[in-house]
């Protein structure tokens, strides 16, 4: 694991990423690194959404092609390379990012949204808990609803934000229990619902916060 990709990632997904065990920690920032390149696809397009989506379009492209037919020269496909989990699966998560382009956001835009890197996570548990289904459909649910708590935090106030917030609140409906692998998940899940609840756009807004990811990090509950 490279100091360099972790300083790339924020805080809070720092600290999430220092509860996973060491078996799933490289594969975990591999997903964490893609999800932040594909976000900041988003951040950076000014007024031009047709560049983000040739920008994520590339993305896309790469995950339906051999890896032998891979550019060379980025580093973040490099590490995919080694990454346990099936390329293809990375398309939903692409095509979330993407349906933040839209003018407005709609119920089905947050939605394919939220689906998508629900749908990268439950990758990535299949993947690290023994090809287990049952792991990977608790993972795509707390993956959405981190999803959603996250682009809540994100939006501030508005019409927007107040759609995602409802959405966000109507998801979240039962505690989740994820396997040890997937402790990163948990703390990230359990940090957004608590900075939901609270109204706050920061998940690390003080010493609860901590208390929380600490709790979460060691019993994961």
């Amino acid at each position: 694991m490279s100091a360099d990709d972790l300083d790339t990632l924020p805080l809070a997904q720092r600290l999430a990423l220092s509860y996973a065990p060491a078996a799933s920690r490289d594969a975990t920032l591999t997903l964490l690194l893609l999800d932040n390149r594909l976000a900041a696809v988003l951040r950076q397009r000014g007024e031009n959404a047709l560049i983000a989506q040739m920008k994520l379009a590339w993305w896309r492209d790469r995950f339906g092609q051999q890896v032998s037919d891979w550019p060379k020269g980025e580093p973040l496909l490099g590490r995919i390379k080694t990454w346990p989990v099936p390329y293809a699966s990375m398309v939903p998560l692409v095509d979330g990012w993407e349906a933040l382009l839209v003018e407005e956001l709609d119920e089905a835009s947050v939605k394919t949204f939220a689906q998508g890197r629900g749908q990268a996570w439950r990758a990535v548990a299949v993947a690290l808990c023994g090809f287990d289904d049952e792991a990977g459909e608790i993972a795509a649910r707390a993956g959405q609803e981190w999803a959603l708590a996250d682009l809540a935090m994100h939006l501030g106030q508005g019409d927007e934000a107040e759609l995602v917030r409802e959405l966000a609140f109507a998801a979240h409906r039962h505690r989740l229990t994820l396997p040890r692998a997937l402790r990163p998940l948990r703390v990230l899940h359990g940090l957004s619902q608590r900075a939901l609840k609270r109204g706050s756009t920061d998940l690390l807004d003080g010493p609860g916060a901590m208390l929380t990811a600490l709790q979460l990090g060691i019993l994961g509950r």
